[in-house]
């Protein structure tokens, strides 16, 4: 079995329509794992729930998609996130907003758990240090941990005694092997690492290997869509540099 492990959409169609384009080329997958923030920041976010929901998938809540149905509060977002919020809220059909609310936290799916943040905060903890990730791995017993949040790639492994950042190169297979670990696939909408390039990795269950691809997209038609919606130009301009 092929899985796609995507996180971070944030209703950037342009990159999502990118991502699973380049996941066709590639031979394709039995089913998408989404790890949260559908919607958020950016200026299609019905288009991108209902994208995802023509595919086998399965998806765990992020901080942004449970913001824009009101089931958390906006105090902990920065005020540009905060206003794309309250826009994205505005846009949300009534059958959005039922997928939106129906997201659990976490999932369970062969030896993976699955969440937005992290397994000891689901929806609010970034995993971006050693320490933060050394001290999750107490918080979930299947063998590997799959989350998004930071749109960061990032691998962390728990050799018992320590825990260690783990190289996670685009192209480059890595085994999945006894070590336990934890494992950003980065963002699809918005990367924060750089490298503007849309972001995930394809899980191969019979070879145990994963990969990371980084893929361009059309980031001038996002940017044109959220002028037009008049959102916060801070957050167009932030995809033009990977941050």
């Amino acid at each position: 079995m092929r899985y796609a492990i995507i996180a971070d959409i944030h209703a950037n169609l342009a990159a999502f329509t990118a991502v699973l384009g380049d996941i066709e080329k590639k031979g394709g997958v039995d089913e998408i794992w989404c790890l949260g923030d559908i919607v958020g920041y950016g200026p299609d976010p019905g288009r991108c729930i209902e994208l995802l929901r023509r595919y086998n998938h399965v998806c765990v809540a992020g901080n942004h998609d449970l913001a824009a149905i009101g089931k958390v509060g906006t105090s902990y977002l920065n005020p540009f996130a905060a206003d794309a919020c309250r826009w994205t809220a505005r846009q949300l059909s009534p059958d959005d907003i039922q997928y939106l609310e129906n997201l659990p936290l976490t999932i369970e799916k062969d030896d993976f758990t699955l969440v937005h943040g992290s397994p000891m905060e689901p929806i609010w903890e970034y995993i971006i240090s050693i320490g933060i990730a050394a001290r999750n791995f107490a918080y979930f017993q299947s063998p590997f941990c799959l989350v998004g949040h930071s749109h960061v790639p990032a691998v962390f492994k728990d050799e018992g005694s320590s825990c260690l950042p783990v190289p996670f190169s685009p192209g480059i297979g890595m085994i999945l092997g006894s070590s336990r670990m934890i494992i950003n696939p980065g963002g699809v909408g918005q990367p924060r690492d750089g490298d503007p390039r849309a972001s995930y990795a394809i899980y191969d269950s019979e070879s145990k290997v994963i990969r990371l691809y980084r893929i361009p997209y059309d980031i001038g038609a996002t940017q044109d869509k959220m002028m037009q919606a008049g959102l916060p130009v801070h957050l167009g301009i932030r995809l033009k540099e990977g941050r």
